[in-house]
């Protein structure tokens, strides 16, 4: 691959103090993520050593208060912060995406007890988290979740398996979500589960297209048995609560996507720089360079996108129908930008040694998560024409 680094994204952020934050995480990323990324991803390495240096310096837990540990950052500096590491290795900058979902419930719903009690070590004390929502039969219909929570005393008990999760069976924390009461949404409420909570194991981690560093894997709880006092808000609230955190999670989903993007398009543009055919640099021919000039505008418009809905979200405006808006185009647009710069590559585009290939890999897992770009669409559509006909 050509030496020639690509130039830092010109991102326009709101203080001096996220501009040194994001000099913090251009140097963390540069040094101690890229350098491993294609080496550990091909062996499937999880590289909890630069979590526990984000955690550090204080970059886990950048959009919550500082009161509890958090970092006090509005949210449209974290998704760039996010954006960075994704772009340096996408275990890393979705890893830190999800644990920031997982703290989710707990910052905005917990009591001030147990904030007080559990939020600094779960935002800067070294722990990672982990989101359980989707099961082996309901992950766009996550309403219809089997696993089942009983009460017990001061207890509850929590019987049923989790799937896809993501840092299944090495969180330190997990935010389960189980049914407590009726069908349907109104019977889910929310939990602060232990990692190593007595009758939760792990099954053995998906094998997977792309971020093989990730652990992906189903939760099995048999009978594991979780205070009243690491109940999160109310009995029937569950799934308020996860929706809550998806909206944020979505936004984050596409900070990564874009992160990859503009990884892939770099490496385009460096390649093509390098490579000559005809006698010249290939970044000469007019098709090839239109080809690089669309993948950097659909990057813009992705990054565009979801900074947008971040300030809405920032100003405690509505933001959902925004923030299902950017995680459907981002994640798009880096399918179709990682795909294109494969292309860039041509024969060697295809082959290990050189990241496209994994780019592309890591890219379709993105239109996935976090609610498919089909559900995404459903979103939208219902903020603008209503809720289907029954």
């Amino acid at each position: 691959m050509p030496d020639r680094a690509p130039q830092p994204v010109d991102r326009q952020l709101p203080t001096e103090e996220s501009r040194e934050l994001m000099a913090l995480v251009r140097d963390i990323a540069q040094r101690e993520i890229a350098p491993r990324a294609a080496e550990e991803e091909e062996a499937g390495h999880f590289p909890r050593e630069v979590f526990s240096l984000l955690s550090e310096a204080g970059l886990l837990g950048l959009p919550y208060d500082s009161a509890h540990g958090g970092g006090d950052q509005p949210y449209e500096v974290y998704l760039q912060v996010l954006e960075e590491l994704a772009a340096a290795r996408l275990t890393v900058g979705l890893g830190a995406s999800v644990h920031t979902l997982a703290c989710h419930g707990l910052a905005g719903f917990g009591t001030k007890e147990q904030r007080t009690e559990h939020l600094p070590a779960m935002l800067g004390g070294g722990l990672l988290g982990g989101y359980c929502l989707s099961e082996p039969a309901s992950g766009s219909d996550a309403a219809s979740l089997r696993t089942k929570a009983v009460r017990d005393g001061d207890d509850w008990v929590i019987t049923g398996t989790k799937a896809w999760i993501t840092h299944g069976g090495i969180a330190d924390f997990y935010t389960v979500m189980a049914r407590t009461g009726v069908e349907g949404p109104r019977g889910i409420t929310a939990f602060l589960v232990p990692g190593g909570a007595e009758g939760l194991t792990a099954a053995a981690p998906e094998k997977k297209m792309g971020m093989k560093g990730s652990p992906t894997a189903q939760l099995h709880f048999d009978g594991v048995r979780v205070p009243d006092a690491r109940r999160i808000g109310d009995e029937g609230q569950g799934f308020a609560i996860a929706l809550s955190a998806l909206d944020g999670g979505r936004l984050g989903i596409a900070a990564c996507a874009v992160g990859v993007a503009q990884a892939a398009l770099d490496a385009a543009v460096a390649y093509a720089g390098e490579r000559r055919q005809f006698g010249r640099p290939i970044a000469d021919f007019q098709g090839l360079r239109f080809m690089l000039a669309d993948m950097a505008t659909q990057i813009e418009a992705g990054r565009s996108l979801y900074l947008a809905a971040a300030r809405l979200r920032d100003a405690g405006r509505p933001f959902s129908r925004q923030a299902a808006m950017a995680k459907l185009f981002c994640t798009d647009a880096a399918m179709r930008v990682t795909t294109d710069a494969v292309q860039v590559l041509g024969g060697y585009g295809y082959t290990a040694d050189f990241p496209a290939e994994r780019y592309m890999r890591e890219a379709k897992v993105l239109q996935i998560v976090e609610g498919t770009n089909q559900i995404q669409r459903i979103v939208i559509a219902r903020h603008l024409a209503g809720p289907e006909s029954r």
